[in-house]
Protein backbone atom coordinates (compact mmCIF):
# COMPACT_ATOMS: atom_id res chain seq x y z
CA UNK A 1 0.00 0.00 0.00
CA UNK A 2 1.45 3.43 -0.91
CA UNK A 3 2.49 5.67 1.95
CA UNK A 4 0.36 8.72 2.83
CA UNK A 5 1.64 11.74 0.94
CA UNK A 6 3.07 13.54 3.99
CA UNK A 7 4.85 10.41 5.26
CA UNK A 8 6.02 9.50 1.76
CA UNK A 9 7.49 12.98 1.23
CA UNK A 10 9.28 12.86 4.59
CA UNK A 11 10.67 9.41 3.83
CA UNK A 12 11.97 10.48 0.41
CA UNK A 13 13.71 13.43 2.04
CA UNK A 14 15.16 11.15 4.73
CA UNK A 15 16.47 8.70 2.11
CA UNK A 16 17.97 11.57 0.11
CA UNK A 17 19.87 12.67 3.22
CA UNK A 18 21.23 9.13 3.61
CA UNK A 19 22.68 9.26 0.08
CA UNK A 20 24.40 12.56 0.72
CA UNK A 21 23.89 16.10 -0.58
CA UNK A 22 23.05 16.36 -4.28
CA UNK A 23 23.75 12.65 -4.89
CA UNK A 24 21.26 11.19 -7.41
CA UNK A 25 19.49 7.98 -6.47
CA UNK A 26 20.59 4.77 -8.15
CA UNK A 27 17.56 3.01 -9.60
CA UNK A 28 16.54 -0.26 -7.98
CA UNK A 29 16.22 -2.70 -10.87
CA UNK A 30 14.78 -6.22 -11.07
CA UNK A 31 18.22 -7.83 -10.71
CA UNK A 32 18.78 -6.01 -7.41
CA UNK A 33 15.24 -6.76 -6.24
CA UNK A 34 15.68 -10.47 -6.94
CA UNK A 35 18.93 -10.45 -4.93
CA UNK A 36 17.26 -8.49 -2.13
CA UNK A 37 14.39 -10.98 -2.02
CA UNK A 38 16.90 -13.82 -1.75
CA UNK A 39 18.21 -12.29 1.49
CA UNK A 40 15.23 -10.49 3.10
CA UNK A 41 16.83 -10.44 6.55
CA UNK A 42 19.60 -8.06 5.48
CA UNK A 43 18.56 -4.63 6.75
CA UNK A 44 21.79 -3.13 5.39
CA UNK A 45 21.04 -3.98 1.79
CA UNK A 46 17.37 -3.02 2.20
CA UNK A 47 18.13 0.53 3.37
CA UNK A 48 20.98 1.07 0.89
CA UNK A 49 18.85 -0.07 -2.04
CA UNK A 50 15.82 1.81 -0.75
CA UNK A 51 17.85 5.02 -0.48
CA UNK A 52 19.33 4.53 -3.95
CA UNK A 53 22.91 4.38 -2.70
CA UNK A 54 25.52 3.37 -5.30
CA UNK A 55 26.87 0.27 -3.55
CA UNK A 56 29.74 -0.12 -6.05
CA UNK A 57 31.10 3.34 -5.15
CA UNK A 58 30.38 2.67 -1.47
CA UNK A 59 32.35 -0.60 -1.50
CA UNK A 60 35.32 1.09 -3.14
CA UNK A 61 35.25 3.91 -0.58
CA UNK A 62 35.24 1.32 2.22
CA UNK A 63 38.35 -0.32 0.76
CA UNK A 64 36.54 -3.50 -0.33
CA UNK A 65 35.90 -3.03 -4.06
CA UNK A 66 33.79 -5.67 -5.73
CA UNK A 67 34.14 -7.17 -9.19
CA UNK A 68 30.39 -7.83 -9.16
CA UNK A 69 28.60 -6.82 -12.35
CA UNK A 70 28.84 -7.21 -16.11
CA UNK A 71 31.84 -6.11 -18.15
CA UNK A 72 31.43 -3.33 -20.68
CA UNK A 73 32.09 -5.87 -23.46
CA UNK A 74 29.25 -8.09 -22.23
CA UNK A 75 26.90 -5.10 -22.03
CA UNK A 76 27.76 -4.01 -25.57
CA UNK A 77 27.30 -7.53 -26.92
CA UNK A 78 23.98 -7.88 -25.07
CA UNK A 79 22.65 -4.58 -26.42
CA UNK A 80 23.61 -5.53 -29.97
CA UNK A 81 21.87 -8.90 -29.65
CA UNK A 82 18.73 -7.31 -28.19
CA UNK A 83 18.60 -4.82 -31.07
CA UNK A 84 18.82 -7.71 -33.55
CA UNK A 85 15.98 -9.60 -31.82
CA UNK A 86 13.73 -6.53 -31.86
CA UNK A 87 14.52 -5.39 -35.41
CA UNK A 88 11.71 -4.89 -37.95
CA UNK A 89 9.12 -4.05 -35.34
CA UNK A 90 9.94 -7.08 -33.24
CA UNK A 91 8.94 -9.53 -35.99
CA UNK A 92 11.42 -12.23 -34.90
CA UNK A 93 10.64 -11.75 -31.22
CA UNK A 94 6.91 -12.10 -31.80
CA UNK A 95 7.49 -15.16 -33.99
CA UNK A 96 9.36 -16.80 -31.11
CA UNK A 97 6.55 -15.91 -28.65
CA UNK A 98 4.00 -17.43 -31.04
CA UNK A 99 6.10 -20.56 -31.61
CA UNK A 100 6.98 -21.25 -27.97
CA UNK A 101 3.94 -20.00 -26.06
CA UNK A 102 0.85 -19.49 -28.23
CA UNK A 103 0.70 -21.72 -31.32
CA UNK A 104 -3.11 -21.71 -31.25
CA UNK A 105 -3.24 -17.97 -31.96
CA UNK A 106 -3.02 -16.35 -35.37
CA UNK A 107 0.59 -15.60 -36.41
CA UNK A 108 1.65 -12.04 -35.49
CA UNK A 109 1.51 -10.42 -38.92
CA UNK A 110 0.53 -6.83 -38.02
CA UNK A 111 1.47 -6.25 -34.41
CA UNK A 112 1.12 -2.96 -32.53
CA UNK A 113 4.37 -1.49 -31.19
CA UNK A 114 3.26 1.65 -29.34
CA UNK A 115 5.61 4.49 -28.45
CA UNK A 116 6.21 4.46 -24.68
CA UNK A 117 8.20 7.70 -24.54
CA UNK A 118 7.34 9.89 -21.54
CA UNK A 119 9.02 12.18 -19.04
CA UNK A 120 10.58 10.49 -16.01
CA UNK A 121 9.89 7.04 -14.57
CA UNK A 122 6.45 8.05 -13.25
CA UNK A 123 5.45 9.31 -16.70
CA UNK A 124 6.74 6.17 -18.41
CA UNK A 125 4.93 3.98 -15.87
CA UNK A 126 1.66 5.81 -16.54
CA UNK A 127 2.19 5.55 -20.31
CA UNK A 128 2.88 1.81 -20.05
CA UNK A 129 -0.32 1.27 -18.04
CA UNK A 130 -2.27 3.34 -20.58
CA UNK A 131 -1.00 1.20 -23.48
CA UNK A 132 -1.78 -2.02 -21.60
CA UNK A 133 -5.30 -0.70 -21.04
CA UNK A 134 -5.55 0.16 -24.73
CA UNK A 135 -4.35 -3.34 -25.71
CA UNK A 136 -7.17 -4.83 -23.61
CA UNK A 137 -9.68 -3.10 -25.90
CA UNK A 138 -8.17 -4.71 -29.02
CA UNK A 139 -8.91 -8.45 -28.88
CA UNK A 140 -7.28 -10.54 -31.59
CA UNK A 141 -4.30 -8.16 -31.94
CA UNK A 142 -0.68 -8.76 -30.94
CA UNK A 143 0.96 -5.88 -29.04
CA UNK A 144 4.68 -5.53 -28.26
CA UNK A 145 5.75 -3.14 -25.50
CA UNK A 146 9.47 -2.43 -25.95
CA UNK A 147 11.12 -1.58 -22.61
CA UNK A 148 7.94 -0.71 -20.70
CA UNK A 149 8.25 0.83 -17.23
CA UNK A 150 6.58 -0.86 -14.26
CA UNK A 151 6.35 0.14 -10.61
CA UNK A 152 6.44 -2.24 -7.65
CA UNK A 153 6.02 -1.29 -4.00
CA UNK A 154 8.94 -2.73 -2.03
CA UNK A 155 8.89 -2.33 1.75
CA UNK A 156 7.02 0.95 1.46
CA UNK A 157 9.22 2.44 -1.28
CA UNK A 158 8.42 2.35 -5.04
CA UNK A 159 10.84 0.58 -7.37
CA UNK A 160 10.69 1.31 -11.10
CA UNK A 161 11.42 -1.71 -13.28
CA UNK A 162 12.14 -2.01 -17.00
CA UNK A 163 11.71 -5.47 -18.56
CA UNK A 164 13.16 -6.07 -22.00
CA UNK A 165 9.67 -6.52 -23.43
CA UNK A 166 6.08 -7.39 -22.59
CA UNK A 167 3.85 -9.03 -25.20
CA UNK A 168 0.06 -8.82 -25.15
CA UNK A 169 -1.41 -11.90 -26.86
CA UNK A 170 -4.55 -11.84 -29.03
CA UNK A 171 -6.48 -13.42 -26.13
CA UNK A 172 -5.49 -10.50 -23.86
CA UNK A 173 -2.93 -12.36 -21.73
CA UNK A 174 0.49 -10.84 -20.98
CA UNK A 175 3.95 -12.41 -21.31
CA UNK A 176 7.28 -11.15 -19.98
CA UNK A 177 10.24 -11.50 -22.36
CA UNK A 178 13.84 -11.67 -21.09
CA UNK A 179 16.66 -11.24 -23.62
CA UNK A 180 20.07 -12.47 -22.46
CA UNK A 181 23.48 -12.69 -24.13
CA UNK A 182 24.50 -16.10 -22.71
CA UNK A 183 24.09 -18.90 -25.28
CA UNK A 184 21.62 -21.75 -25.60
CA UNK A 185 23.85 -24.74 -26.41
CA UNK A 186 21.94 -27.64 -27.98
CA UNK A 187 18.71 -26.12 -26.67
CA UNK A 188 19.81 -25.63 -23.06
CA UNK A 189 21.73 -22.98 -21.10
CA UNK A 190 23.73 -22.70 -17.89
CA UNK A 191 21.21 -23.60 -15.14
CA UNK A 192 22.59 -20.93 -12.79
CA UNK A 193 22.13 -18.20 -15.40
CA UNK A 194 18.66 -19.44 -16.32
CA UNK A 195 17.73 -19.45 -12.63
CA UNK A 196 18.92 -15.85 -12.23
CA UNK A 197 16.92 -14.82 -15.30
CA UNK A 198 13.84 -16.61 -13.93
CA UNK A 199 14.11 -14.79 -10.59
CA UNK A 200 14.46 -11.49 -12.42
CA UNK A 201 11.43 -12.26 -14.60
CA UNK A 202 9.43 -13.17 -11.48
CA UNK A 203 9.87 -9.59 -10.24
CA UNK A 204 8.45 -8.27 -13.53
CA UNK A 205 5.51 -10.68 -13.30
CA UNK A 206 4.69 -9.44 -9.80
CA UNK A 207 4.76 -5.83 -11.02
CA UNK A 208 2.55 -6.69 -14.01
CA UNK A 209 0.06 -8.42 -11.73
CA UNK A 210 -0.32 -5.17 -9.79
CA UNK A 211 -1.06 -3.35 -13.06
CA UNK A 212 -3.56 -6.03 -14.08
CA UNK A 213 -5.36 -5.71 -10.74
CA UNK A 214 -5.79 -1.97 -11.32
CA UNK A 215 -7.27 -2.58 -14.77
CA UNK A 216 -9.95 -4.91 -13.43
CA UNK A 217 -13.55 -3.66 -13.39
CA UNK A 218 -17.07 -5.00 -13.03
CA UNK A 219 -17.36 -5.22 -16.82
CA UNK A 220 -14.02 -6.96 -17.44
CA UNK A 221 -11.83 -9.15 -15.22
CA UNK A 222 -8.16 -8.45 -14.66
CA UNK A 223 -5.93 -9.50 -17.58
CA UNK A 224 -3.99 -12.70 -16.88
CA UNK A 225 -0.22 -12.51 -16.57
CA UNK A 226 1.29 -15.72 -17.88
CA UNK A 227 3.64 -17.58 -15.53
CA UNK A 228 5.65 -18.96 -18.44
CA UNK A 229 8.08 -16.30 -19.64
CA UNK A 230 10.11 -16.31 -22.84
CA UNK A 231 13.89 -16.44 -22.49
CA UNK A 232 15.65 -15.39 -25.71
CA UNK A 233 19.37 -16.14 -26.12
CA UNK A 234 21.89 -16.60 -28.95
CA UNK A 235 21.81 -20.08 -30.49
CA UNK A 236 25.03 -22.00 -29.84
CA UNK A 237 27.95 -19.70 -30.74
CA UNK A 238 26.13 -17.64 -33.35
CA UNK A 239 24.25 -14.36 -33.07
CA UNK A 240 20.98 -15.98 -34.18
CA UNK A 241 18.17 -15.84 -31.61
CA UNK A 242 16.74 -18.96 -30.01
CA UNK A 243 14.09 -19.10 -27.31
CA UNK A 244 12.90 -21.24 -24.44
CA UNK A 245 9.72 -21.04 -22.37
CA UNK A 246 10.54 -20.93 -18.64
CA UNK A 247 7.97 -21.66 -15.94
CA UNK A 248 8.59 -19.16 -13.12
CA UNK A 249 5.72 -20.05 -10.77
CA UNK A 250 8.11 -21.26 -8.07
CA UNK A 251 10.36 -18.19 -8.37
CA UNK A 252 7.32 -15.89 -8.34
CA UNK A 253 5.94 -17.46 -5.15
CA UNK A 254 9.30 -17.33 -3.37
CA UNK A 255 9.99 -13.74 -4.45
CA UNK A 256 6.52 -12.55 -3.38
CA UNK A 257 6.92 -14.20 0.02
CA UNK A 258 10.41 -12.82 0.57
CA UNK A 259 9.51 -9.28 -0.49
CA UNK A 260 6.56 -9.38 1.90
CA UNK A 261 8.96 -10.29 4.72
CA UNK A 262 11.17 -7.26 4.16
CA UNK A 263 11.19 -4.82 7.03
CA UNK A 264 9.64 -1.59 5.88
CA UNK A 265 12.34 0.85 4.84
CA UNK A 266 10.99 3.67 6.99
CA UNK A 267 11.34 1.45 10.09
CA UNK A 268 15.02 0.83 9.32
CA UNK A 269 15.61 4.51 8.54
CA UNK A 270 13.94 5.64 11.79
CA UNK A 271 16.24 3.34 13.80
CA UNK A 272 19.45 4.85 12.39
CA UNK A 273 21.54 7.27 14.47
CA UNK A 274 20.79 10.92 13.71
CA UNK A 275 22.96 12.31 10.94
CA UNK A 276 23.76 8.92 9.36
CA UNK A 277 24.98 9.30 5.78
CA UNK A 278 26.32 6.77 3.27
CA UNK A 279 28.02 9.22 0.89
CA UNK A 280 31.28 7.74 -0.52
CA UNK A 281 32.78 11.22 -0.13
CA UNK A 282 32.89 10.86 3.67
CA UNK A 283 36.12 9.94 5.54
CA UNK A 284 36.51 6.16 5.62
CA UNK A 285 36.17 5.93 9.41
CA UNK A 286 32.90 7.90 9.40
CA UNK A 287 31.58 5.96 6.43
CA UNK A 288 32.46 2.61 8.01
CA UNK A 289 30.67 3.61 11.22
CA UNK A 290 27.57 4.56 9.21
CA UNK A 291 27.51 1.25 7.33
CA UNK A 292 28.15 -0.77 10.49
CA UNK A 293 25.22 0.98 12.22
CA UNK A 294 22.88 -1.13 10.07
CA UNK A 295 22.91 -4.90 10.74
CA UNK A 296 23.80 -7.16 7.84
CA UNK A 297 22.98 -10.81 7.22
CA UNK A 298 25.97 -12.15 5.29
CA UNK A 299 26.04 -15.51 3.51
CA UNK A 300 28.45 -16.81 0.82
CA UNK A 301 25.65 -16.42 -1.74
CA UNK A 302 26.03 -12.64 -1.35
CA UNK A 303 29.33 -12.81 -3.29
CA UNK A 304 27.44 -13.28 -6.55
CA UNK A 305 24.65 -10.81 -5.81
CA UNK A 306 25.83 -7.83 -3.74
CA UNK A 307 28.52 -5.22 -4.26
CA UNK A 308 29.18 -4.98 -0.50
CA UNK A 309 29.76 -8.71 -0.09
CA UNK A 310 33.54 -8.48 0.43
CA UNK A 311 33.15 -5.86 3.14
CA UNK A 312 30.45 -7.85 4.94
CA UNK A 313 32.45 -11.08 4.61
CA UNK A 314 35.49 -9.48 6.23
CA UNK A 315 33.40 -8.24 9.16
CA UNK A 316 31.67 -11.60 9.50
CA UNK A 317 35.04 -13.38 9.63
CA UNK A 318 36.36 -10.93 12.22
CA UNK A 319 33.35 -11.72 14.41
CA UNK A 320 33.80 -15.46 13.84
CA UNK A 321 30.20 -15.80 12.65
CA UNK A 322 29.26 -19.26 11.39
CA UNK A 323 27.21 -17.68 8.59
CA UNK A 324 30.49 -17.30 6.69
CA UNK A 325 30.37 -21.09 6.28
CA UNK A 326 26.98 -20.97 4.56
CA UNK A 327 23.30 -21.05 5.49
CA UNK A 328 23.07 -24.90 5.61
CA UNK A 329 25.91 -25.04 8.17
CA UNK A 330 24.34 -22.23 10.18
CA UNK A 331 21.02 -24.09 10.24
CA UNK A 332 22.67 -27.29 11.51
CA UNK A 333 24.39 -25.51 14.42
CA UNK A 334 21.23 -24.24 16.09
CA UNK A 335 22.01 -21.72 18.84
CA UNK A 336 25.78 -21.79 18.23
CA UNK A 337 26.42 -18.58 16.31
CA UNK A 338 30.22 -18.20 16.37
CA UNK A 339 33.11 -20.47 15.43
CA UNK A 340 34.52 -20.06 18.96
CA UNK A 341 31.28 -21.39 20.47
CA UNK A 342 31.30 -24.32 18.03
CA UNK A 343 34.90 -25.29 18.90
CA UNK A 344 34.24 -24.96 22.64
CA UNK A 345 31.18 -27.20 22.32
CA UNK A 346 33.17 -29.78 20.31
CA UNK A 347 35.90 -29.86 22.98
CA UNK A 348 33.34 -30.30 25.76
CA UNK A 349 34.17 -26.93 27.32
CA UNK A 350 30.73 -25.40 26.81
CA UNK A 351 27.27 -26.19 25.55
CA UNK A 352 24.36 -28.32 26.70
CA UNK A 353 25.11 -32.05 26.14
CA UNK A 354 21.41 -32.54 25.47
CA UNK A 355 21.54 -30.16 22.49
CA UNK A 356 21.59 -32.29 19.29
CA UNK A 357 24.06 -29.89 17.64
CA UNK A 358 26.43 -30.04 20.62
CA UNK A 359 26.16 -33.84 20.80
CA UNK A 360 26.91 -34.15 17.07
CA UNK A 361 29.95 -31.88 17.38
CA UNK A 362 31.37 -33.88 20.29
CA UNK A 363 30.81 -37.13 18.45
CA UNK A 364 32.57 -35.70 15.38
CA UNK A 365 35.47 -34.48 17.54
CA UNK A 366 35.81 -37.93 19.12
CA UNK A 367 35.83 -39.64 15.72
CA UNK A 368 38.46 -37.19 14.46
CA UNK A 369 40.66 -37.87 17.51
CA UNK A 370 40.33 -41.64 16.96
CA UNK A 371 41.27 -41.27 13.28
CA UNK A 372 44.34 -39.15 14.09
CA UNK A 373 45.43 -41.59 16.80
CA UNK A 374 45.11 -44.53 14.42
CA UNK A 375 47.07 -42.68 11.74
CA UNK A 376 49.98 -42.03 14.13
CA UNK A 377 50.43 -45.68 15.08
Amino acid sequence: MPLPRTRGTALRQQLAELRGPDVPAKALDARALAALAANPGCARRAILDGAGVDKTALASALGSPSAFGQSQFALTRGNAFEAKVKADGGAELLRLVHEKLDRSAEPPADARVPDLTASGPQGRTARTELELREAATRPGVWTLLDHPMLALDVAGSPAFLEPDAVVVHPDGTWTVVEIKSFPLLDGSADPAKVGAAARQAAVYVLALEEVAARLASEESPAPRVRHRVLLVCPRDFSNLPAASAVDIRKQRAVTARQLARLTRIEDIADALPEGTCFSPELPVEELTAAVESVPATYAPECLSACELAFHCRARSREEGAVTTLGRPVRAELGGLTTVEEVLAAARGEAGDPGDPAVAALRRAAALRAEALEAACR
